[in-house]
């Protein structure tokens, strides 16, 4: 499965460069519209079903180097992120299938995504710690 078609709650949520417009509840007129981001609503979701956050940088990494995420791959992260808080890190690196994942433990983010291809000669800087999931 593609970012752009993330799985979340069995419903898939395309990813849209455009923001998707929804309607305020505040206000008496209908012309009055609120605009949330794809980060706002992927982060919406996410937090809902699993407390876990991706910057908006991370989403644009994800989509561009076209890393496949599922709920399992979320479920993996999330396992990351416990074994990871448990121990008391605060920036650490996932290191899932053929991508490093950099995160924010304290913030559960996802603040970057390197895959393999791309890895190249990468230095993680300020991180204190990595999981393998």
């Amino acid at each position: 499965m593609k970012v752009s078609e993330l799985q979340l709650n069995s419903r898939l949520y395309p990813l849209q460069n455009n923001p998707v417009q929804t309607q305020k509840t505040t206000g008496n007129t209908q012309n009055d519209k609120a605009v949330k981001s794809f980060s706002e609503i992927l982060n919406d979701k996410l937090s809902k079903a699993s407390n876990l956050k991706f910057s908006a940088h991370a989403v644009r990494r994800l989509e561009e180097r076209k890393v496949d995420m599922s709920a399992g791959s979320i479920d993996r992260l999330n396992e990351g992120l416990q074994q990871l808080n448990a121990k008391g890190a605060a920036n650490s690196v996932i290191l899932m299938d053929e991508t490093a994942f950099v995160v924010s433990v304290k913030n559960r983010t996802v603040v970057t995504a390197v895959d393999k291809m791309n890895a190249g000669k990468t230095v993680f800087t300020n991180i204190d710690s990595v999981a393998i999931v």
